[in-house]
């Protein structure tokens, strides 16, 4: 048996996939700073106010500024450990790692959420709804200002966490989404409010919580599953599969007899290649066939006679 192991043209640096992203980084902190702010404001003022809607979106940026917080934390670390060589592949999967906490955090904020909204429909409390309103408004503002800050970093920033995940900043799309979900909250608090101010509909305050709590469920649940697919090596349904999978076969010397992808960096994927062939070929010739697919940063190819 032969083998080959192909690099990508930097393959002097192995961690090239781990630098991390220093100015969505930065931009994390900032929002760090805001939302905790707007948190003990939203906290102080639902309890005075008596609006569930207003703790939940209170405690809902408490658990935020954690999140975040894992947000920036990965990101330092896989920078701190970037040229750490017991990281076979660099330390990109750190921040992976932080966005898949971070789902796992949303998930909880929508169950609290769930449960605090229903407790308030069995036992309402009555709402001092133009002070609650205020700062419902304050808290949208900072939210939209958070969003801005960090829709700035990154084309493959996107509100769907299925869309060109392959080039995706994970963790930075994980610190989004929590923004997204501050945003959804307060909005749909000042919507609670003004129905119970102008219509008396008491009820709709713990309701769009619960509507809240399902739209953030769906937004976690999508961001879990990219992001444990990537922890987990599971790859083998990416289409780059069937792609190589036609390459070595359209060959006609050989019968592909192993085939392994997993993910190492945004967009950069390892790859092990076994063929078995009565007409032996060097590595080489495998190499070439698939030299068309840059995704590949790392390719092993090993040949046995058959």
């Amino acid at each position: 048996m032969s083998t080959l192991e192909r690099d990508s043209p930097s393959a002097d640096h192995p961690h090239q996939f781990a630098a991390g992203n220093r100015p969505a980084e930065a931009s994390t902190r900032r929002v760090i700073v805001l939302t905790a702010a707007m948190m003990v404001v939203e906290l102080t003022a639902g309890w005075l106010c008596r609006s569930i809607a207003l703790l939940a979106d209170g405690w809902h940026m408490g658990t935020h500024v954690a999140a975040l917080g894992l947000t920036a934390a990965a990101y330092a670390l896989a920078r701190r450990w970037a040229d750490d060589d017991r990281f076979a592949f660099g330390t990109w999967r750190i921040e992976v790692l932080g966005g898949y906490t971070s789902a796992v955090v949303l998930g909880l904020v929508a169950l609290y959420m769930a449960g605090a909204s229903v407790q308030r429909l069995v036992q309402p409390l009555p709402i001092l709804y133009d002070q609650a309103l205020v700062v419902a408004t304050a808290g949208l503002a900072v939210n939209l200002v958070s969003a801005w800050l960090l829709r700035g970093h990154g084309h493959s920033l996107s509100d769907d966490p299925d869309a060109d995940e392959d080039h995706a900043d994970l963790n930075l799309r994980a610190a989004y989404l929590h923004v997204l979900a501050d945003a959804t909250t307060s909005l749909l608090a000042i919507l609670a409010l003004l129905g119970g101010r102008l219509l008396g509909w008491g009820w709709l305050d713990p309701v769009m919580g619960l509507v809240g709590a399902g739209v953030i469920t769906v937004w976690a649940w999508g961001l879990l599953r990219t992001t444990s697919r990537i922890l987990l090596d599971r790859e083998m349904d990416h289409p780059l599969v069937n792609r190589i999978r036609t390459t070595v076969q359209a060959d006609g010397r050989a019968i592909l007899t192993d085939l392994h992808l997993w993910r190492v960096g945004p967009g950069r994927f390892a790859c092990i290649v076994g063929v078995r062939t009565g007409d032996p070929r060097p590595p080489e010739h495998y190499r070439a066939l698939l030299r068309p697919y840059p995704q590949l940063a790392h390719l092993t190819v090993e040949v046995e006679p058959a």
